[in-house]
């Protein structure tokens, strides 16, 4: 079983919204740090948003206000919701979780990876 699946990616015009969903095997994830990170192709992976056991976030300075981050405990889904999408946003996006760390930390603790979602946004 596939521990991270990610979901809900696609290609929208500039000024759009989607919705990133990251389906876990459960609490053993879901209740952990967990975030979303992005890679553009030849550019490194970079943190997107963070969301911590108590449900602290952290935002990339880059999204701050337009893409929110969340959990839904009783259903182990991990969300993005990206809104007011620009061409800078295009990237592949994965789902990781940090197992065993209630707060979120350097890009080390993350033991978990999803496969990845593409968005593509267009201008």
């Amino acid at each position: 079983q596939v521990p991270l699946v990610e979901s809900g990616g696609g290609s929208v015009q500039a000024g759009g919204s989607l919705r990133l969903s990251c389906a876990t095997s459960g609490y053993t994830y879901i209740n952990f740090c967990m975030a979303w990170f992005r890679q553009a192709p030849g550019k490194e992976r970079e943190g997107v948003a963070t969301i911590e056991h108590y449900g602290i976030t952290t935002y990339a300075d880059s999204v701050k206000g337009r893409f929110t981050i969340s959990k839904d405990i009783d259903k182990n889904i991990l969300y993005l919701q990206m809104n007011n999408l620009k061409p800078e946003d295009s990237a592949m996006y994965y789902c990781a979780a940090a197992r065993g760390y209630l707060s979120c930390g350097g890009r080390d603790s993350y033991n978990s990876w999803g496969q990845g979602t593409q968005v593509t946004i267009s201008s």
